[in-house]
Parts: C-alpha cells; sequence; structure tokens
C-alpha cells in the first residue's frame, strides 16, 4: 500500500513541476517590454541627474518669426532604423538608440544657437554645441518644410557629425512667412534701408554691407554673436586705450571730410580760399556768410 502511495505522490510532484514550468512561461510572453533605453533627453524629471543628458551650452531666446514662437516647448519625434530622434524647436535635438544593450546611446546633436539666412529668409536653424565627436561637437540643421502636418520628416547625416533634419510644418506656407525683414524693429529696419542705400550708392562694399547686416542679425537676436568679453583688468585697460584712439581717428577723420565738404562749396561760389592766411592770420569766427553756406548750397549774393 506504501509504496503505492509513494509512487502516486511522485507522479502528482512531477505533474505540478511540469504545470508550473507551462506557467511560468506563459506569464512570461505577457510580459511587456520596455521600447526605449533608460535616458530619454533632456527633460526627463525622473532620471538621475547624473543619467541625464548634460547640454554643453544654454539654448539662445527664442527669436525669428513671431508665428513660429508658439513651437517653442513642443517636441517632434522620428524613428528610423535603430534610432529615435527627438527635435524641441528653440531647444535641443537628441538621438536615442532603441537597443536592448545596456549601453545604448543616448546623445545631443545640438542646442539651439541661431538662425541661417540668404536674401532676406530664414533657410534653416542651426543646433550646434552637441556631444563631442572626435575633435568636434555634434551640429545639427533643420531646414522648415512647408506641409498640411506638423512633424519631423526626415533625418540625414550629410558629412561626419553633422545632420540634417526635416521638419514639415503648416506655419511655413505663406509666401511671406520666412522673411526677415518684418521680424525686425523699427530701428534695426532703418539701419537695413541705410545700409542698403549706401551700398546702392557705392559707399561701402559687399563685404561691408554683409558686415553691417550681421550686426543688425546679432542686435536682433537672430544670430550669437561672435563678440568675446574678456574680463581681465590689462585686458580692459588696452580695450579703453584702444577705444580711445579709434574715436580720436574717427574725430580727425569727420573733420577733415567737413573740411573738405566746405572746400567743396567755397569752390562751387568761387569764393578764394588760403588755409594759411585763414588759420595764422585771421581768428576763426563764423559769420553770417558762412551760417548761409553752412544751411545752404544755392548761390548768394557776393558783396
Amino acid at each position: 500500500m506504501f509504496p503505492l502511495y509513494s509512487k502516486s505522490f511522485h507522479f502528482i510532484g512531477v505533474l505540478a513541476i511540469i504545470l508550473s514550468f507551462y506557467v511560468s512561461h506563459a506569464f512570461a510572453g505577457k510580459m511587456k517590454i520596455v521600447e526605449e533605453p533608460n535616458t530619454f533627453g533632456l527633460n526627463n524629471p525622473f532620471m538621475a541627474q547624473g543619467s541625464r543628458l548634460q547640454p554643453k551650452v544654454t539654448p539662445s531666446p527664442v527669436s525669428g518669426p513671431a508665428h513660429l514662437h508658439r513651437l517653442a516647448g513642443k517636441c517632434y519625434s522620428l524613428i528610423e532604423s535603430t534610432y529615435k530622434y527627438e527635435f524641441c524647436p528653440f531647444h535641443n535635438v537628441t538621438q536615442h538608440e532603441q537597443s536592448f544593450r545596456w549601453n545604448a546611446y543616448s546623445g545631443i546633436l545640438g542646442i539651439w544657437q541661431e538662425w541661417e539666412m540668404a536674401n532676406n529668409t530664414f533657410t534653416g536653424m542651426w543646433m550646434r554645441d552637441g556631444d563631442t565627436c572626435g575633435t568636434r561637437n555634434r551640429e545639427t540643421k533643420v531646414i522648415l518644410v512647408c506641409s498640411n502636418n506638423t512633424k519631423l520628416a526626415e533625418v540625414s547625416e550629410p558629412s561626419t557629425c553633422v545632420y540634417s533634419l526635416i521638419f514639415q510644418t503648416p506655419l511655413v506656407c505663406h509666401p511671406h512667412s520666412l522673411l526677415v525683414y518684418p521680424t525686425l524693429n523699427q530701428k534695426l529696419q532703418e539701419e537695413w534701408d541705410e545700409a542698403e542705400q549706401a551700398r546702392y550708392e557705392g559707399l561701402i562694399t559687399e563685404q561691408g554691407y554683409n558686415n553691417l547686416l550681421r550686426d543688425i542679425f546679432e542686435d536682433a537676436g537672430l544670430l550669437k554673436s561672435l563678440k568675446v568679453n574678456i574680463n581681465l583688468p590689462e585686458a580692459e585697460a588696452d580695450s579703453e586705450k584702444q577705444n580711445s584712439l579709434q574715436k580720436c581717428e574717427e574725430n580727425s577723420k569727420k573733420q577733415k571730410e567737413e573740411i573738405e565738404r566746405l572746400r567743396a562749396l567755397l569752390t562751387q561760389h568761387n569764393i578764394p580760399f588760403d588755409p594759411q592766411t585763414n588759420e595764422e592770420n585771421h581768428p576763426v569766427s563764423v559769420t553770417a556768410k558762412d551760417q548761409h553756406l553752412r544751411g545752404d548750397t544755392g548761390l548768394i549774393e557776393l558783396r
């Protein structure tokens, strides 16, 4: 009797083991698989600070066409091959490897810095100072394309460590949606008008015109300033001396131009002018005729 009972108990034990094996496998098949690596970018508040992506610089302020400012604070994703790309306008571009490897790659491809402009048109957004890539930092150019939907449409790497993103949005479909001039304030628009007039009259070269435009765009916050601020006392003293000398040279140049203008004006009206006689023998005085000449280039009656 006992041997039979022992065999039955042994059979029940084996059956229980087999059933538990199948049950465990069934539940294992229903377990949720994490599709993302454990670093989700710059904005994940649940990650320990040491595990988050660390940006090298802070993003530049939001700038450019006002109707595009609504994109700030939003992010758009695209999965290509084994990577997920995330573009956050006016903030950053990140890349996440979709892999189960313990050291799956997650990195910053660029931080928002400035616009690219040509022919009075915004042609792209530059995200620079991303993660280190060899001897340089990763950077990304974002090209805005008209579309019915807003989405990140394409990602490529034209050259090593330099990426290109195609971002589609209906916000750029209007023919004037990416013009630069309307985004400037009145003062900067007037400066641009003066630069255009000076170039048209041949008073400045093309390079000088482009330099003036860059200054205007920097003042508008569309371009990142290339000026370097040095806080060393000695450097400040040298800078002050240089500025003083530059001001003297500018004032001297203006005085020479004024003298030449007055000479031409006197010559136009057949008025004799002897600089040595005027400077050595006669005190400088302003007569009614001089005041008339400075304010009116018309003919006057000489007595």
